[in-house]
């Protein structure tokens, strides 16, 4: 299975929840750029995070792949999500490749469990960072890390 761990790209710096708020100009160009890492890939689901950033950049990603399969809100790819938890969530999705849209500190811990098999060297995902692991599952240290991808500042 291919797993993309995606970060959503630069939002505003306050809104009046952490949840709402949206993603900036430079986000939306960042997102758009980390997009392009996906042409041509079988995505078919798209899971994301309930967060207004996150939906914006999943929604970004969508428009830029011309993506047809499900994108799906869930609750559990919050910032502040357990990783126990997420790893139970996955195992349901029995899918070839399939692409996580959410948050630090989530996504550089869950990537760092899944390659490394503990907590303790999240990967380092700044906004719309993207990265590819690969393995037979979605579980702790069965990952491998194919390539972390970074936009490019400017």
């Amino acid at each position: 299975m291919r797993l993309w761990l995606l970060r959503h790209g630069e939002a505003e710096p306050t809104a009046r929840s952490d949840a709402e708020r949206r993603l900036t100009e430079r986000g939306c160009q960042q997102v758009r750029q980390a997009a392009v890492q996906l042409q041509g890939r079988p995505l078919r689901t798209i899971l994301v995070s309930p967060y207004v950033r996150a939906q914006q950049t999943a929604a970004l990603v969508a428009e830029s792949l011309g993506f047809t399969g499900q994108l799906q809100t869930v609750p559990w790819l919050v910032p502040e999500s357990d990783l126990r938890q997420v790893l139970r969530q996955l195992d349901g999705y029995s899918v070839d490749e399939l692409l996580l849209v959410t948050h630090q500190p989530l996504v550089g811990a869950l990537g760092g469990l899944l390659i490394h098999g503990h907590r303790q060297q999240p990967l380092p995902m700044q906004t719309a960072s993207l990265a590819e692991l690969e393995g037979e599952e979605v579980a702790a240290g069965l990952m491998d890390l194919l390539a972390l991808l970074h936009p490019q500042h400017g």
